[in-house]
């Protein structure tokens, strides 16, 4: 391609809600472009990184045995109904009338969809193991888009899902998928982790995220320094703490705390390690039809984290309570505990379980309990609702847990029969019995992984694509247009390259030698050969993205190297 033909209209202008490098540096140089909140238009460059992704994507579905399909974008709002989600997902779905006034709604995922097109379809245990799977455009009505194809409306996603038989055969497929999926991403040359996560909206079990490290991540993962143990913090557990505080000593009694509200202040008062402190935090849990007050309970070295806790009570989400709520039930703020309390649920941290030597507050104004045994409660639920910090044990083995950050680009799940029982879709067993599907789901984030590229591989300047998905390997950039020598040997290289089967762009523009260089690297061609004064000499020079180191090649031997750098 030559640059003066090509529809690439960089800028210096920065998006004003810019604030990711990848937002900014694919506006800038022109690799995508804003229609609305949340949509974007892919120019030429943006469209040769997604058609390299989705390549890759492909050859490795496909190596699996996966079957590309092609489904609506626009689903009958009945198949949402069937499955149940048409609320779960609120606002979030993009609900229409169409002319005859039949309701539909823009597929943000297509798991009622797939299943609707395989019940009827594949009847007998024979015909399974089946794997379909899509790279399609979906909509979100997300209520704050933003960080560029990060977070928008609409999205490009490959999404996939198995049919099974048994367990058995789900587990191997999961396998099978995760492998495909690392190998995607190791071959789009990005760092990443699979870690445990957190099943959402979809449902199932068995839920792994696939994470690429960026400082710009919105998701935080816990990582071991010793073994592959990784996971979202929303799902992330620890082993036992083995440097465990001294106890304090005191026998079970009501003592006055007069303004004592918080962990810090309580922790000085009585002069303990907040490890021994009950930390109380209330919330409603909101379901379909009612809502409850629930008392989670933790150590006071410890936070609570917000979706375990969610899980632990089944709740749709959790929410704030006003002091007045509080009040209603019997609790005062700053004085909350577990103990003499039956007005609301009570969900207790793991850790507490058979806490002994504990402070928790008295459910009474200036009132704490001094020397409490949790072993002696019965009937409240303990379950981990803690969580992870950094420094934390593994779980697995005796490494240190680390926290960093990371972006979701893949997701897989176990889904089990959630979605095929509710649809009623089912085949014959090889007893002649009929059962649903089981499933899984994989979903990978094509449109986001151009923006994950960039977000691990970027510097002041722009773009640093790796290898294997620049839209263009080696730049050949003329100096001077005006000097015929240049001139003659950049086009003459250039159709070498072409012909060679490197993918090149010819920057032969009537424009100024720095202003093409800025060019080059906001864009990010991994090489750019820059052909200038130096070529009365015999010699041009080639330029490395990443390093930005500069090599002097002779001219008459530039193929050959050039080749050679770009194939390894």
């Amino acid at each position: 391609m030559r640059r003066s033909k090509a529809f690439i209209p960089t800028t210096k202008e920065v998006p004003n809600d810019a604030v990711l490098a990848s937002h900014i540096f694919l506006s800038r140089a022109g690799f995508i472009a804003q229609v609305s909140s949340g949509l974007y238009n892919f120019l030429p460059l943006g469209k040769r990184v997604l058609k390299k992704i989705e390549t890759i994507v492909n050859e490795e579905m496909q190596s699996i045995g996966a079957q590309e399909v092609e489904l609506s974008l626009v689903t009958p709002v009945e198949l949402w109904q069937e499955s149940g989600r048409i609320e779960k997902f609120g606002k979030e779905l993009l609900r229409f009338k169409d002319r005859k006034e039949n309701r539909f709604v823009l597929g943000p995922t297509h798991e009622e969809m797939m299943v609707s097109l395989v019940r009827n379809r594949v009847s007998s245990y024979k015909q399974l193991p089946m794997h379909l799977y899509q790279i399609k455009t979906k909509f979100r009505d997300e209520a704050r888009p933003r960080f560029g194809l990060m977070r928008g409306r609409e999205f490009l996603m490959k999404d996939g899902y198995s049919f099974h038989s048994s367990e058995d055969d789900l587990n191997r497929e999961f396998t099978a998928v995760e492998a495909a999926y690392k190998q995607i991403l190791t071959r789009l040359g990005l760092d990443f982790r699979v870690v445990e996560a957190d099943s959402g909206a979809i449902g199932g079990s068995g839920s792994k995220e696939l994470m690429v490290i960026a400082d710009s991540g919105e998701d935080t993962i816990a990582i071991c320094d010793h073994c592959h143990y990784a996971a979202n913090i929303e799902a992330a557990v620890r082993g036992k703490r083995e440097d465990v505080p001294e106890a304090p000593e005191a026998t079970f009694n009501r003592f006055m705390t007069p303004d004592v509200t918080t962990i810090e202040a309580l922790a000085s008062f009585f002069k303990v390690d907040p490890y021994y402190l009950v930390k109380t935090v209330v919330k409603r849990a909101v379901y379909d039809d009612h809502s409850d007050i629930v008392l989670f309970c933790l150590r006071g070295s410890d936070t609570l984290q917000e979706v375990k806790a969610c899980h632990a009570v089944h709740a749709q989400e959790l929410v704030d309570v006003s002091e007045e709520e509080l009040n209603e039930v019997g609790l005062t703020v700053g004085f909350m505990g577990p103990l003499n309390l039956n007005t609301c649920t009570i969900v207790m941290d793991v850790e507490l379980e058979h806490a002994d030597a504990m402070i928790c507050g008295a459910n009474e104004k200036d009132y704490h309990y001094v020397g409490v045994n949790f072993a002696a409660l019965k009937n409240i639920p303990c379950v981990d609702i803690a969580e992870v910090k950094e420094g934390d044990r593994c779980p697995h083995c005796s490494g240190v847990l680390a926290l960093t950050k990371g972006i979701e680009v893949g997701h897989i799940f176990k889904l089990g029969t959630t979605y095929s029982s509710a649809l009623k879709a089912e085949f014959l067993n090889d007893k002649g019995q009929r059962e649903p599907f089981i499933m899984g789901t994989y979903g990978m984030g094509i449109s986001r992984l151009v923006a994950a590229v960039i977000e691990q591989h970027h510097d002041d300047n722009g773009c640093i694509w790796t290898a294997s998905t620049a839209p263009y390997l080696v730049n050949v950039m003329i100096s001077n247009i005006k000097d015929e020598q240049q001139m003659t040997f950049a086009q003459t290289l250039y159709e070498q390259l072409r012909q060679s089967g490197v993918e090149v762009m010819l920057d032969d523009r009537k424009e100024r030698f720095g202003f093409k260089m800025k060019d080059a690297e906001l864009i990010g061609f991994p090489y750019t050969v820059i052909v200038g004064k130096e070529l009365v000499n015999g010699n041009i020079q080639l330029m490395n993205r990443a390093t930005l180191q500069k090599e002097t090649l002779a001219a008459d031997r530039a193929l050959e190297a050039i080749i050679e750098r770009v194939m390894t």
